[in-house]
């Protein structure tokens, strides 16, 4: 199981529900989101930037989507807002039709995902298997940390940026070094405050109190504004907008679903919980239809705030809500108090989410898994590093369906025996597409004597694939004038085999089970034997 790969912290129980909360738990989830919403700043404009938007579209977008996500979501604990893997898709449509219609596309971008979550088509995530998620996993902590190494450039006057040197390079890495240290020791404290928070705190006193000459998060842009207005987003209602927006918005809701289903299963992992894949698809959906209409790039769910979320004791809805609405006050009130934080300290959080991310027991356990499995875990992570997580979920679902298509091919093998005159084939393993090959191989019509039987009691006739390899025996047999019968298939072959026209069940050999039934060759059919 993925919890046993992931570290889990003693304090990491069963989500508590809201009626549960005591002080202590209120305080916790509020310092918690407090925590969050910290750490969302820089990343919001971050995004914002690489989508090619103002700094404000970015924080809008991780104030709404977590806001709403926070109280209708399928996994209290979960943290959503604006995300690099969305940002890097809008990049194109901003850049070649304006930022009017990157909000037309968030707009129908959320309804899908709401239609999503109405035809329940969340469940499906369930087909993504264990090897894919540590790759996730792995896959987008390397990307977390990657992203931090950003905050080591600093901008030259030709308006490029150029890699730290010198001393404010050795500052840099040791308040990133500090933060890291303080988050692993406050919590032998046992004080009641998250340990991101206090690292964040104490390190922004240090700066500010010495006056050190590092980056701050006032460096990267103005965070002040107001409140998010509502805005109809400014395109022609017409086909040819839709034809513009509708692919974006396609590609953009199937990554969000994705990212923010895999957290959900991640954090569910964590908190001990289970379920609300629909529930999620459908809150993901109401928000970014309404960041649409208020001037935001729409999100999804966000692993690494997620995580430092858990790990600051957030588990219920309050940490999230407390999130959003610490955001709002930095916008409309504390800009000019939060812009002074070195980013640094937020540097440091996000290396520590890094660590805690890391399926570090996924590196030991490639030699005990199968070779395909390791393969997998290492593909899916290379390819969230170098392309994106829809990419990469996608390309670990199809390889891991290859092998076990391939490793259930190869398990079809027969066992016969002659009984009267008459020789049984007792067919082992399923028989669909992958091995009709190896179950044609199994006969040989040109020996067998005047009558054989197939027996199916411990196979499996799956698809139309396998119902013509079964007519294709029979027609083989048929040539040389020798029957064919058929025995032991369940309901569910029955009504496959009567799907096939030519293949009519006439008699049941064993009534009192319904497992059994045979058929004998007449003019190139099957038909009932007795």
């Amino acid at each position: 199981m993925l919890a046993t790969l992931v570290a889990r912290p003693s304090f990491l129980k069963r989500a508590p529900q809201m009626a549960e909360l005591n002080p202590f738990l209120l305080g916790r989830e509020t310092l918690a989101g407090l925590t969050v919403a910290l750490a969302l700043v820089p990343e919001a404009v971050a995004f914002a930037f690489v989508a090619g938007v103002a700094p404000l579209v970015g924080l809008y977008a991780a104030f709404i989507v977590g806001l709403v996500t926070a109280l209708f979501g399928g996994r209290p604990g979960m943290i959503s807002g604006a995300t690099g893997a969305l940002a890097v898709v809008m990049v194109s449509l901003v850049s070649e039709h304006g930022v009017e219609y990157l909000f037309a596309t968030v707009v129908l971008m959320g309804i899908l995902q709401i239609l999503a979550g109405v035809f329940r088509l969340g469940k499906f995530i369930r087909l993504v298997p264990t090897p894919v998620m540590l790759g996730f996993v792995n896959g987008l902590a390397i990307v977390i940390g990657l992203a931090q190494l950003g905050q080591f450039r600093t901008a030259e006057a030709n308006g490029g940026h150029a890699w730290m040197q010198g001393g404010e390079l050795a500052i840099m890495l040791g308040l990133v070094a500090l933060t890291m240290a303080l988050i692993w020791f406050v919590p032998k404290l046992k004080v009641p405050v998250p340990a991101p928070l206090a690292g964040i705190a104490v390190v922004a006193l240090l700066v500010i109190g010495l006056g050190l000459d590092t980056p701050r998060v006032g460096d990267l842009a103005s965070i002040e504004g107001g409140l998010p207005a509502f805005h109809l987003p400014l395109v022609p209602l017409n086909w040819e907008t839709f034809t513009i927006i509708a692919p974006y918005a396609v590609i953009l809701a199937a990554i969000g679903l994705i990212e923010s289903l895999l957290t959900l299963n991640l954090v569910g992992e964590i908190v001990d919980e289970r379920g609300g894949a629909s529930q999620e698809c459908l809150a993901q959906g109401a928000a970014n239809t309404i960041t649409g209409f208020f001037g935001g790039m729409g999100g999804c769910a966000m692993i690494g705030q997620s995580m430092i979320n858990v790990r600051s004791g957030g588990r219920t809805r309050l940490s999230g809500l407390s999130a959003a609405l610490f955001l709002l006050s930095f916008i409309l009130f504390a800009a000019p108090l939060i812009e002074m934080i070195p980013l640094a300290a937020l540097v440091g959080v996000m290396f520590m989410v890094v660590i805690g991310t890391f399926a570090w027991r996924s590196i030991l356990i490639m030699r005990k898994i199968p070779l395909a499995d390791s393969f997998v875990i290492v593909l899916v992570t290379a390819v969230t590093v170098a392309t994106d997580l829809a990419a990469a979920v996608v390309v670990g679902v199809i390889v891991s369906a290859l092998v076990y298509a391939w490793n259930n091919a190869r398990r079809i093998h027969a066992r016969t025996r002659v009984e009267g005159g008459r020789k049984i084939y007792a067919v082992d393993g399923p028989l669909f597409f992958g091995s009709t090959d190896g179950f044609i191989e199994l006969f040989d019509p040109n020996e067998d004597p005047e009558e054989i039987i197939i027996d199916f009691a411990d196979s499996r006739v799956v698809d139309q694939s396998a119902l013509q390899a079964i007519e294709d025996i029979a027609g083989k047999y048929e040539q040389r004038g020798k029957r064919v019968s058929l025995r032991h298939l369940s309901h569910d072959c029955h009504r496959l085999l009567n799907r096939a026209g030519q293949l009519v069940v006439e008699e049941d050999d064993d009534p009192d089970y319904g497992l059994a039934v045979d058929y004998g060759v007449r003019t190139g059919s099957l038909s009932g034997a007795h």
